[in-house]
Protein backbone atom coordinates (compact mmCIF):
# COMPACT_ATOMS: atom_id res chain seq x y z
CA UNK A 1 0.00 0.00 0.00
CA UNK A 2 3.22 2.56 0.72
CA UNK A 3 4.71 1.53 -1.94
CA UNK A 4 1.56 2.34 -4.19
CA UNK A 5 0.75 5.74 -2.79
CA UNK A 6 4.60 6.85 -3.02
CA UNK A 7 4.15 6.26 -6.72
CA UNK A 8 0.67 7.99 -6.73
CA UNK A 9 2.75 10.52 -5.47
CA UNK A 10 5.68 10.79 -7.42
CA UNK A 11 3.63 10.84 -10.43
CA UNK A 12 1.70 13.92 -9.11
CA UNK A 13 4.81 15.71 -8.23
CA UNK A 14 6.38 14.78 -11.97
CA UNK A 15 3.06 16.12 -13.50
CA UNK A 16 2.57 19.11 -11.37
CA UNK A 17 5.86 20.35 -11.64
CA UNK A 18 6.09 19.45 -15.48
CA UNK A 19 3.03 22.00 -15.93
CA UNK A 20 4.60 24.68 -13.73
CA UNK A 21 8.08 24.47 -15.39
CA UNK A 22 6.13 24.77 -18.47
CA UNK A 23 3.88 27.75 -17.64
CA UNK A 24 7.49 29.39 -15.85
CA UNK A 25 8.92 28.58 -19.51
CA UNK A 26 5.77 29.81 -21.31
CA UNK A 27 5.70 33.43 -19.18
CA UNK A 28 9.44 33.84 -19.81
CA UNK A 29 8.74 33.43 -23.69
CA UNK A 30 10.01 35.84 -25.82
CA UNK A 31 6.10 35.69 -27.41
CA UNK A 32 4.34 36.54 -23.58
CA UNK A 33 7.18 39.28 -23.08
CA UNK A 34 6.07 41.19 -26.28
CA UNK A 35 2.87 40.82 -25.73
CA UNK A 36 3.34 42.22 -22.31
CA UNK A 37 5.06 45.43 -23.37
CA UNK A 38 1.87 45.97 -25.61
CA UNK A 39 0.03 48.96 -24.54
CA UNK A 40 -3.56 48.92 -24.11
CA UNK A 41 -4.13 44.97 -24.05
CA UNK A 42 -5.11 42.79 -21.16
CA UNK A 43 -3.44 38.72 -21.93
CA UNK A 44 -4.19 35.89 -20.22
CA UNK A 45 -2.23 32.35 -20.52
CA UNK A 46 -4.31 30.08 -21.48
CA UNK A 47 -4.46 25.70 -22.03
CA UNK A 48 -3.26 25.35 -25.89
CA UNK A 49 -4.31 22.97 -28.43
CA UNK A 50 -1.35 19.96 -28.46
CA UNK A 51 -0.25 21.56 -32.01
CA UNK A 52 0.01 25.03 -30.31
CA UNK A 53 2.79 25.89 -27.82
CA UNK A 54 1.11 28.64 -26.15
CA UNK A 55 -1.81 29.71 -25.70
CA UNK A 56 -3.65 33.46 -24.57
CA UNK A 57 -7.06 35.35 -24.08
CA UNK A 58 -6.41 39.01 -25.16
CA UNK A 59 -8.90 41.76 -24.83
CA UNK A 60 -7.41 44.62 -27.57
CA UNK A 61 -8.57 48.31 -26.81
CA UNK A 62 -10.57 49.07 -29.93
CA UNK A 63 -12.05 52.30 -30.85
CA UNK A 64 -15.79 51.83 -30.45
CA UNK A 65 -16.20 54.88 -33.98
CA UNK A 66 -12.14 54.26 -35.76
CA UNK A 67 -13.45 57.38 -37.41
CA UNK A 68 -12.68 58.84 -34.25
CA UNK A 69 -9.76 57.00 -32.86
CA UNK A 70 -9.23 59.06 -29.66
CA UNK A 71 -13.03 58.27 -28.71
CA UNK A 72 -14.38 56.36 -26.81
CA UNK A 73 -12.87 52.78 -26.72
CA UNK A 74 -13.84 49.14 -26.14
CA UNK A 75 -12.27 45.79 -25.47
CA UNK A 76 -12.38 43.03 -28.33
CA UNK A 77 -11.91 39.56 -27.31
CA UNK A 78 -9.53 37.32 -29.54
CA UNK A 79 -7.89 34.18 -28.72
CA UNK A 80 -3.78 33.65 -29.49
CA UNK A 81 -2.50 30.28 -30.61
CA UNK A 82 1.18 30.32 -31.02
CA UNK A 83 3.54 27.30 -32.77
CA UNK A 84 6.30 29.68 -34.53
CA UNK A 85 6.89 33.04 -35.47
CA UNK A 86 8.08 32.77 -39.09
CA UNK A 87 5.25 29.93 -39.80
CA UNK A 88 2.22 31.50 -41.33
CA UNK A 89 -1.10 32.85 -39.39
CA UNK A 90 -4.43 31.97 -39.71
CA UNK A 91 -6.67 35.05 -38.36
CA UNK A 92 -10.61 33.41 -38.78
CA UNK A 93 -12.76 36.74 -38.61
CA UNK A 94 -15.69 35.50 -36.43
CA UNK A 95 -19.50 36.76 -37.28
CA UNK A 96 -20.67 36.23 -33.56
CA UNK A 97 -19.49 35.32 -29.76
CA UNK A 98 -16.45 33.06 -30.12
CA UNK A 99 -14.96 30.35 -27.79
CA UNK A 100 -11.36 29.04 -28.43
CA UNK A 101 -11.22 26.56 -30.88
CA UNK A 102 -8.73 25.27 -33.45
CA UNK A 103 -9.58 26.37 -36.87
CA UNK A 104 -9.29 23.79 -39.94
CA UNK A 105 -6.94 25.65 -41.59
CA UNK A 106 -4.78 26.04 -38.51
CA UNK A 107 -4.65 21.98 -38.09
CA UNK A 108 -3.73 21.79 -42.31
CA UNK A 109 -1.34 24.29 -42.04
CA UNK A 110 0.24 23.68 -39.11
CA UNK A 111 0.41 27.44 -37.80
CA UNK A 112 -0.36 30.32 -35.53
CA UNK A 113 -3.79 31.16 -35.13
CA UNK A 114 -5.92 33.85 -33.81
CA UNK A 115 -9.29 33.66 -33.03
CA UNK A 116 -11.51 37.02 -33.28
CA UNK A 117 -14.34 37.58 -31.61
CA UNK A 118 -17.02 39.97 -33.91
CA UNK A 119 -17.40 43.42 -31.96
CA UNK A 120 -21.52 43.87 -30.20
CA UNK A 121 -20.95 39.89 -28.93
CA UNK A 122 -20.04 38.09 -25.99
CA UNK A 123 -17.78 39.93 -24.17
CA UNK A 124 -16.87 42.85 -27.22
CA UNK A 125 -19.75 44.97 -26.65
CA UNK A 126 -18.79 48.70 -26.10
CA UNK A 127 -20.03 50.75 -23.30
CA UNK A 128 -21.72 53.25 -23.88
CA UNK A 129 -23.63 50.88 -26.32
CA UNK A 130 -25.25 53.12 -29.22
CA UNK A 131 -25.98 50.64 -32.28
CA UNK A 132 -24.73 53.05 -34.96
CA UNK A 133 -21.15 52.19 -34.97
CA UNK A 134 -22.42 48.32 -35.30
CA UNK A 135 -21.08 48.23 -39.16
CA UNK A 136 -19.37 46.23 -41.76
CA UNK A 137 -16.57 48.87 -41.75
CA UNK A 138 -16.09 49.14 -38.55
CA UNK A 139 -15.59 45.70 -38.15
CA UNK A 140 -13.45 45.38 -40.94
CA UNK A 141 -11.20 48.67 -39.08
CA UNK A 142 -10.65 46.21 -35.75
CA UNK A 143 -10.12 43.32 -38.14
CA UNK A 144 -7.30 45.94 -39.95
CA UNK A 145 -5.82 46.92 -36.36
CA UNK A 146 -5.18 43.66 -35.46
CA UNK A 147 -3.41 42.48 -38.27
CA UNK A 148 -1.49 45.43 -38.18
CA UNK A 149 -0.61 44.66 -34.31
CA UNK A 150 0.69 41.48 -34.45
CA UNK A 151 2.40 41.74 -38.22
CA UNK A 152 4.95 43.80 -35.69
CA UNK A 153 5.86 40.03 -34.47
CA UNK A 154 4.68 37.41 -36.53
CA UNK A 155 6.85 37.28 -39.69
CA UNK A 156 5.04 34.11 -42.23
CA UNK A 157 2.11 34.92 -44.51
CA UNK A 158 -1.92 35.59 -43.55
CA UNK A 159 -5.03 34.10 -43.77
CA UNK A 160 -7.72 35.31 -43.13
CA UNK A 161 -11.08 32.55 -42.86
CA UNK A 162 -14.47 32.73 -41.01
CA UNK A 163 -17.47 30.35 -41.07
CA UNK A 164 -20.67 31.80 -42.33
CA UNK A 165 -21.08 35.33 -41.24
CA UNK A 166 -17.51 35.46 -40.39
CA UNK A 167 -17.30 34.06 -43.90
CA UNK A 168 -19.03 37.24 -44.96
CA UNK A 169 -16.54 39.12 -42.75
CA UNK A 170 -13.46 37.85 -44.37
CA UNK A 171 -15.00 38.65 -47.47
CA UNK A 172 -15.72 41.72 -46.14
CA UNK A 173 -12.36 42.49 -45.07
CA UNK A 174 -10.61 41.38 -47.86
CA UNK A 175 -12.71 44.24 -49.80
CA UNK A 176 -11.49 47.37 -47.25
CA UNK A 177 -8.12 45.79 -46.94
CA UNK A 178 -6.85 43.77 -50.18
CA UNK A 179 -3.55 43.72 -48.77
CA UNK A 180 -3.87 42.73 -45.34
CA UNK A 181 -3.45 38.88 -46.45
CA UNK A 182 -1.95 36.59 -48.88
CA UNK A 183 -5.18 34.37 -48.77
CA UNK A 184 -8.28 33.69 -47.62
CA UNK A 185 -10.74 30.94 -47.28
CA UNK A 186 -14.28 31.62 -46.00
CA UNK A 187 -16.41 29.34 -45.31
CA UNK A 188 -20.21 29.33 -46.50
CA UNK A 189 -19.80 32.85 -46.43
CA UNK A 190 -23.12 34.91 -48.05
CA UNK A 191 -23.34 37.55 -49.58
CA UNK A 192 -27.11 38.95 -49.41
CA UNK A 193 -28.94 42.02 -51.76
CA UNK A 194 -31.94 42.24 -49.50
CA UNK A 195 -33.42 41.84 -45.75
CA UNK A 196 -35.83 39.23 -48.16
CA UNK A 197 -33.69 37.88 -50.49
CA UNK A 198 -35.26 36.08 -53.02
CA UNK A 199 -31.99 33.76 -54.26
CA UNK A 200 -33.23 31.80 -51.75
CA UNK A 201 -36.74 31.19 -52.58
CA UNK A 202 -35.68 30.05 -55.88
CA UNK A 203 -33.06 27.99 -53.94
CA UNK A 204 -35.39 26.00 -52.29
CA UNK A 205 -37.45 25.00 -54.93
CA UNK A 206 -34.49 23.60 -56.87
CA UNK A 207 -32.03 21.66 -54.46
CA UNK A 208 -31.28 18.41 -54.24
CA UNK A 209 -34.33 16.47 -55.88
CA UNK A 210 -37.63 16.72 -56.69
CA UNK A 211 -38.76 13.38 -54.37
CA UNK A 212 -36.28 15.18 -51.81
CA UNK A 213 -38.01 18.84 -51.97
CA UNK A 214 -41.73 17.00 -51.94
CA UNK A 215 -41.00 15.25 -48.72
CA UNK A 216 -39.67 18.41 -47.43
CA UNK A 217 -43.05 20.23 -48.28
CA UNK A 218 -45.41 17.44 -47.57
CA UNK A 219 -43.81 17.20 -44.19
CA UNK A 220 -44.47 21.13 -43.67
CA UNK A 221 -47.81 20.87 -44.76
CA UNK A 222 -48.11 17.59 -42.87
CA UNK A 223 -47.29 19.80 -39.45
CA UNK A 224 -49.92 22.62 -40.43
CA UNK A 225 -52.94 19.77 -41.12
CA UNK A 226 -51.80 18.49 -37.85
CA UNK A 227 -51.50 21.52 -35.73
CA UNK A 228 -54.48 20.20 -32.90
CA UNK A 229 -52.10 17.61 -31.91
CA UNK A 230 -48.52 19.36 -32.50
CA UNK A 231 -49.54 22.75 -31.14
CA UNK A 232 -49.97 21.29 -27.61
CA UNK A 233 -46.69 19.34 -27.39
CA UNK A 234 -45.03 22.88 -28.60
CA UNK A 235 -46.62 24.71 -25.62
CA UNK A 236 -45.42 21.63 -23.40
CA UNK A 237 -42.14 21.95 -24.70
CA UNK A 238 -42.25 25.89 -24.58
CA UNK A 239 -43.16 24.84 -20.28
CA UNK A 240 -40.73 22.48 -20.08
CA UNK A 241 -37.85 24.46 -21.41
CA UNK A 242 -39.14 27.52 -20.45
CA UNK A 243 -39.63 29.34 -24.31
CA UNK A 244 -40.87 32.58 -24.27
CA UNK A 245 -42.26 34.06 -27.19
CA UNK A 246 -43.99 37.07 -26.33
CA UNK A 247 -41.98 38.73 -28.74
CA UNK A 248 -43.56 36.69 -31.93
CA UNK A 249 -46.86 35.84 -30.47
CA UNK A 250 -46.87 32.24 -29.11
CA UNK A 251 -49.25 30.82 -32.00
CA UNK A 252 -47.49 32.82 -35.02
CA UNK A 253 -44.31 31.27 -33.59
CA UNK A 254 -45.38 28.11 -33.98
CA UNK A 255 -46.42 28.69 -37.36
CA UNK A 256 -43.06 30.43 -38.28
CA UNK A 257 -41.11 27.26 -36.38
CA UNK A 258 -43.13 24.99 -39.75
CA UNK A 259 -41.83 27.75 -42.39
CA UNK A 260 -38.20 28.25 -40.96
CA UNK A 261 -38.39 23.81 -41.33
CA UNK A 262 -37.58 24.08 -45.43
CA UNK A 263 -34.73 26.50 -44.62
CA UNK A 264 -33.51 24.63 -41.55
CA UNK A 265 -33.56 21.58 -43.47
CA UNK A 266 -31.47 22.29 -46.17
CA UNK A 267 -28.78 24.17 -44.38
CA UNK A 268 -28.24 21.28 -41.87
CA UNK A 269 -29.46 17.92 -43.49
CA UNK A 270 -26.98 15.93 -45.22
CA UNK A 271 -28.94 15.48 -48.80
CA UNK A 272 -30.57 11.87 -47.39
CA UNK A 273 -34.48 12.33 -47.09
CA UNK A 274 -35.21 8.98 -46.00
CA UNK A 275 -35.97 9.76 -42.64
CA UNK A 276 -38.58 12.60 -42.74
CA UNK A 277 -41.84 11.66 -41.41
CA UNK A 278 -45.31 11.07 -43.60
CA UNK A 279 -48.66 10.53 -42.57
CA UNK A 280 -48.17 7.58 -41.31
CA UNK A 281 -45.53 8.18 -38.80
CA UNK A 282 -46.50 9.12 -34.89
CA UNK A 283 -47.38 12.23 -33.64
CA UNK A 284 -44.52 11.92 -31.48
CA UNK A 285 -42.28 11.35 -34.78
CA UNK A 286 -43.28 14.33 -36.90
CA UNK A 287 -42.35 16.54 -33.68
CA UNK A 288 -39.50 15.19 -32.63
CA UNK A 289 -37.98 15.57 -36.18
CA UNK A 290 -39.98 19.74 -36.08
CA UNK A 291 -37.68 19.62 -32.69
CA UNK A 292 -34.94 18.53 -34.31
CA UNK A 293 -34.60 20.51 -37.60
CA UNK A 294 -37.14 23.34 -37.71
CA UNK A 295 -37.38 26.57 -35.81
CA UNK A 296 -38.98 25.58 -32.71
CA UNK A 297 -36.06 27.81 -30.57
CA UNK A 298 -35.47 30.12 -33.07
CA UNK A 299 -38.18 32.28 -32.45
CA UNK A 300 -38.22 32.29 -28.83
CA UNK A 301 -37.57 35.50 -26.67
CA UNK A 302 -34.37 34.42 -25.45
CA UNK A 303 -32.94 33.11 -29.03
CA UNK A 304 -34.43 36.66 -30.59
CA UNK A 305 -32.87 38.72 -27.55
CA UNK A 306 -29.33 36.94 -27.81
CA UNK A 307 -29.64 37.61 -31.61
CA UNK A 308 -30.31 40.79 -32.13
CA UNK A 309 -26.58 42.35 -32.93
CA UNK A 310 -26.77 39.80 -36.02
CA UNK A 311 -30.49 40.82 -36.87
CA UNK A 312 -29.79 44.51 -36.47
CA UNK A 313 -27.13 44.01 -38.90
CA UNK A 314 -29.29 42.09 -41.20
CA UNK A 315 -31.53 45.03 -41.12
CA UNK A 316 -29.39 47.73 -41.89
CA UNK A 317 -26.42 46.28 -44.19
CA UNK A 318 -26.42 42.43 -44.18
CA UNK A 319 -29.66 41.27 -45.48
CA UNK A 320 -31.72 38.62 -44.77
CA UNK A 321 -34.12 35.93 -45.74
CA UNK A 322 -37.84 35.84 -45.68
CA UNK A 323 -40.86 33.32 -46.08
CA UNK A 324 -42.91 32.17 -48.51
CA UNK A 325 -46.58 31.68 -47.33
CA UNK A 326 -48.90 31.60 -50.60
CA UNK A 327 -48.63 27.78 -50.90
CA UNK A 328 -49.66 27.37 -46.92
CA UNK A 329 -52.10 29.83 -47.16
CA UNK A 330 -55.18 27.85 -46.25
CA UNK A 331 -53.54 26.55 -43.14
CA UNK A 332 -51.39 29.95 -42.14
CA UNK A 333 -53.63 31.92 -39.38
CA UNK A 334 -51.04 34.65 -37.98
CA UNK A 335 -46.99 34.48 -40.35
CA UNK A 336 -47.21 36.82 -43.27
CA UNK A 337 -43.79 35.80 -43.99
CA UNK A 338 -41.80 38.93 -42.65
CA UNK A 339 -39.55 38.78 -39.59
CA UNK A 340 -39.72 42.48 -38.59
CA UNK A 341 -39.99 41.05 -34.58
CA UNK A 342 -36.55 40.47 -34.97
CA UNK A 343 -35.19 44.10 -34.86
CA UNK A 344 -33.84 45.28 -31.64
CA UNK A 345 -37.20 47.13 -29.42
CA UNK A 346 -36.65 50.85 -30.15
CA UNK A 347 -34.59 50.45 -32.88
CA UNK A 348 -36.01 51.96 -36.27
CA UNK A 349 -33.23 50.52 -38.38
CA UNK A 350 -33.08 52.08 -42.16
CA UNK A 351 -31.63 48.91 -44.69
CA UNK A 352 -28.80 50.24 -47.53
CA UNK A 353 -27.79 47.20 -49.74
CA UNK A 354 -25.23 49.78 -51.64
CA UNK A 355 -22.76 48.27 -49.82
CA UNK A 356 -23.22 44.91 -49.95
CA UNK A 357 -23.84 45.52 -54.05
CA UNK A 358 -20.61 46.87 -54.21
CA UNK A 359 -18.77 43.57 -51.97
CA UNK A 360 -20.64 41.25 -54.18
CA UNK A 361 -19.24 43.19 -57.64
CA UNK A 362 -15.90 43.17 -56.39
CA UNK A 363 -15.64 39.61 -55.01
CA UNK A 364 -17.05 38.38 -58.25
CA UNK A 365 -14.69 40.28 -60.82
CA UNK A 366 -11.45 41.43 -58.09
CA UNK A 367 -11.21 39.79 -55.31
CA UNK A 368 -7.34 37.55 -55.81
CA UNK A 369 -6.22 34.57 -53.67
CA UNK A 370 -9.73 33.49 -52.68
CA UNK A 371 -11.01 30.19 -52.17
CA UNK A 372 -15.03 30.16 -51.71
CA UNK A 373 -16.12 27.21 -49.88
CA UNK A 374 -19.90 26.19 -49.70
CA UNK A 375 -22.21 23.28 -49.35
CA UNK A 376 -24.20 22.04 -51.88
CA UNK A 377 -27.44 22.03 -50.30
CA UNK A 378 -27.24 25.21 -48.19
CA UNK A 379 -29.91 27.83 -48.75
CA UNK A 380 -26.43 30.05 -47.76
CA UNK A 381 -24.86 29.02 -51.11
CA UNK A 382 -27.59 31.28 -53.71
CA UNK A 383 -26.47 34.19 -52.19
CA UNK A 384 -22.72 32.95 -52.40
CA UNK A 385 -19.83 34.45 -54.41
CA UNK A 386 -20.51 34.20 -58.08
CA UNK A 387 -17.12 34.07 -59.90
CA UNK A 388 -16.79 35.87 -63.14
CA UNK A 389 -13.43 33.63 -64.30
CA UNK A 390 -11.43 37.52 -64.02
CA UNK A 391 -9.37 36.83 -61.25
CA UNK A 392 -7.18 33.84 -59.70
CA UNK A 393 -9.64 32.86 -56.70
CA UNK A 394 -11.42 29.62 -56.55
CA UNK A 395 -15.30 28.52 -55.69
CA UNK A 396 -15.79 25.47 -54.13
CA UNK A 397 -18.99 23.27 -53.59
CA UNK A 398 -19.36 20.19 -51.68
CA UNK A 399 -21.93 18.10 -53.14
CA UNK A 400 -24.81 17.67 -51.20
CA UNK A 401 -23.17 19.57 -48.48
CA UNK A 402 -24.77 21.51 -45.38
CA UNK A 403 -23.66 24.85 -43.69
CA UNK A 404 -21.21 22.66 -41.85
CA UNK A 405 -18.97 21.80 -45.31
CA UNK A 406 -15.41 21.90 -45.00
CA UNK A 407 -12.40 21.35 -46.79
CA UNK A 408 -12.28 18.03 -45.02
CA UNK A 409 -15.64 16.40 -46.82
CA UNK A 410 -13.90 17.13 -50.59
CA UNK A 411 -12.86 14.55 -52.52
CA UNK A 412 -9.42 13.94 -53.00
CA UNK A 413 -9.21 15.44 -56.33
CA UNK A 414 -10.63 18.89 -54.81
CA UNK A 415 -8.73 19.04 -51.64
CA UNK A 416 -5.23 18.91 -53.98
CA UNK A 417 -6.93 21.56 -55.99
CA UNK A 418 -7.35 23.83 -52.73
CA UNK A 419 -3.55 23.15 -51.50
CA UNK A 420 -1.95 23.65 -54.92
CA UNK A 421 -3.50 27.43 -55.16
CA UNK A 422 -2.87 27.39 -50.83
CA UNK A 423 0.77 26.33 -51.60
CA UNK A 424 1.30 28.60 -54.36
CA UNK A 425 -0.07 31.85 -52.58
CA UNK A 426 1.37 31.27 -49.35
CA UNK A 427 4.99 29.53 -50.77
CA UNK A 428 4.70 26.40 -48.75
CA UNK A 429 4.04 22.74 -48.37
CA UNK A 430 0.78 20.87 -47.20
CA UNK A 431 1.01 17.43 -46.23
CA UNK A 432 -1.32 15.50 -47.99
Amino acid sequence: MKSKLFMLFLVFFVLTNSSYSQIEDTLNSDLYKWLKSLPDIEVTQIKSDRIFSEAYEIFVSQPIDHNNPDGPKFKQQIFLSHTDKEKPMVIELDGYAVNNRTAELSKILNCNQIMVEHRYFGESVPAPFDWKYLTIKQAADDHHRIIEMFKNYYTGKWITTGISKGGSCAIFHGYFYPDDADASVPYVGPLNLSIDDQRVYEWIKSVSTPECREKVFNFQKLCFEKRDELYPIFLENADLKNLKYEIVGIEKAYEYAVLEYSFAYWQWGNGDCSNIPDKNSSIQEIWEHLLANGGVSYFSDDDITAGYPFFYQCYTEFGYYAYEVDQFKEYIEYADGQTPFFIPKDVNPIYDPTLLKKINDWAANEAENFVFIYGGNDPWTSPGVCLTGKTNSLKMVLPNGSHASRIKGFSKKDKDLIYSRLENWLDIQIER
